[in-house]
């Protein structure tokens, strides 16, 4: 009988399900982590929310452990590589807190325009500044949604209904999508140029960190009022401060930080700032609903191998797999690309296969093309959850399958649907076994994809490769290997370079500025 350890504090309802299901789980909270790590061997599964820290530590003496249940979406208490090298299942539960976290963003949009706890803490000291509070409407002002996927999709269904213009900044969002949720899809300068009301609802990523910057705040609209219910490092806090101070934001009501708890921060004691600590989750609605899906998750896994909203394992099954996984890195590392590359207006993707890869099953390569196309706007996606994801964001997902074998044994393509017409990029295995890849953007090229990468479109014209070496070379930046491609002698060129660390802005600015340069961009694999 597996053996499960809710050490958190949980509603009951889990235990419930666990017992319910002939699983043998013990309720211990509060243990510190000498405590947690002498009795973590004794278990199949631990179910956690935030104050459990999932550590190496934990981990080495997990002998047992075959899966970690997180009752909410944030995994920061779990070290996700290490529960992989341990063969550990890492699961949270991302959508049952949605509700309330949206409802938490609409409160605080009410609590900025009638500037409530103002308000309220003058009336209680017995001034009645009547007079001094005088708020604003939400009745049709412009919302700008920054990521609508799940939670901002409910905070636009609750605009809507206070009769809000709704527009939406998503690089995933498909215009039949928006259509269905009866907003308006805009690039961020536009949204940024017209909302009246600012809201954040997207993870925490390397393009995502800092969205809401000096720059940002400079192309906003004087009197704009921000709202930030996802994460902290969303939002440059100097950068708004500085906004505050001036004028330019009329108030900001924030319920997450760059650094937590946040117990001093700049910001604090700012007029118009409207603050609580991290509650977006917390209802006890929300409590109960992702008790209650962890509880069926790790039992699930546990009793038949079912894998949901893992973060770091494919759906697979035991026969499958040997023969998967190549294509799955492969697939992943391709969709990695053309998300890099060619994110931003993407309205369909269709991940073709050929040869040996059309004798599998595609799904799992499906999932593994999504998971990279979709990773780098995402800290949690996997194959597992991103054709959910996908499909939420209304992206038309094809599967195609040629049974023919073309110029290689063996072929993956994946082709993504923009504004500017189909862009695809495309790989094979070499020994069966290497990811490599052939084709981008209809350019033979053969590259290894792996660590930092540059990629750069040029005049095919004498002397360019010293220029960009020379260029690397003075900014310390060591090239690993070249890659070349092009269409015709003369006509544009593809250069793609591995390099001993990500390139910094100035340098990309430096390259960018080469003789004949049309197009850079860094990668990272």
């Amino acid at each position: 009988m597996p053996k499960v350890l809710i050490s958190d504090k949980m509603d009951p309802k889990a235990a419930e399900i666990f017992r319910s299901r002939g699983i043998e789980v013990d309720e211990k909270t509060g243990l510190d982590k000498d405590e947690l790590a002498e009795i973590i061997g004794e278990y199949d599964g631990l179910a956690i929310r935030s104050s459990t820290k999932v550590t190496p530590k934990i981990l080495e003496r997990a002998d047992k452990l075959k899966v970690v249940g997180r009752a909410g979406i944030g995994v920061d208490n779990i070290d996700i590589p290490a529960a992989s090298a341990k063969g550990v299942v890492v699961m949270n539960t991302p959508f049952g807190n949605s509700i309330t976290t949206a409802e938490h963003a609409v409160a605080m949009m009410f609590a900025l325009a009638r500037q409530l706890p103002e308000a309220d803490a003058s009336t209680q000291a017995g001034k009645w500044e009547k007079s001094k509070f005088m708020g604003v409407e939400l009745t049709h002002k412009v919302l700008g949604l920054i990521g609508a996927g799940n939670i901002g999709s409910i905070v636009a269904d609750r605009a809507r209904g206070l009769k809000m213009k709704v527009i939406a900044y998503d690089p995933f969002l498909t215009e039949e999508r928006a259509v269905e949720l009866g907003i308006e899809k805009v690039d961020l300068d536009d949204l940024l140029a017209r909302a009246e009301f600012i809201t954040l609802h997207t993870p925490l990523t390397d393009q995502t960190r800092g969205i809401l910057s000096e720059d940002a705040f400079a192309k906003m609209k004087d009197g704009v009022r921000i709202i930030n219910c996802a994460r902290g490092g969303l939002i440059d806090e100097a950068a708004l401060k500085a906004a505050m101070d001036s004028g330019k934001v009329a108030g900001a009501a924030l319920d997450v930080f760059a650094e937590e708890p946040a117990k001093e921060s700049p910001l604090f004691g700012t007029p118009g700032l409207i603050c609580t600590p991290h509650l977006g989750a917390s209802t006890t609605e929300a409590q109960v609903n992702v008790a209650i899906q962890v509880a069926e998750q790790l039992s699930d896994y546990l009793l038949t191998g079912g894998v949901t909203n893992a973060l770091n394992m494919p759906s697979l099954s035991a026969d499958e797999a040997p023969k998967l996984r190549p294509y799955m890195a492969l697939a992943e590392k391709l969709g990695s690309l053309v998300g890099q590359l060619a994110h931003d207006a993407v309205k369909g993707i269709a991940i073709e296969v050929e040869g040996a890869a059309a004798e599998l099953n595609q799904k799992p390569i499906t999932g593994a093309v999504l998971a990279g196309f979709m990773g780098a706007y995402s800290d949690s996606v996997n194959m597992v959850n991103a054709p959910y994801l996908a499909k939420e964001r209304g992206l038309d997902v094809r599967e195609i399958r040629h049974e023919r074998e073309g110029v290689y044994h063996t072929l993956v393509r994946v082709a993504v649907m923009t504004d500017e017409g189909e862009k695809s990029v495309a790989g094979t295995l070499f020994g069966e076994s290497v990811p490599r890849l052939v084709e981008i953007f209809g350019v033979s090229i053969e590259a290894n994809l792996e660590g930092a990468m540059l990629y750069v479109v040029n005049e095919d014209k004498p002397g360019f490769i010293g220029s960009i070496g020379t260029t690397l070379g003075e900014a310390n930046v060591n090239i690993g290997n070249f890659h070349l491609g092009r269409r015709e002698g003369g006509g544009d060129a593809v250069l793609l370079l591995s390099v001993d660390q990500l390139v910094d802005e100035p340098v990309m600015w430096k390259v960018c500025n080469l003789p004949g340069v049309k197009k850079v961009k860094a990668l990272n694999f």
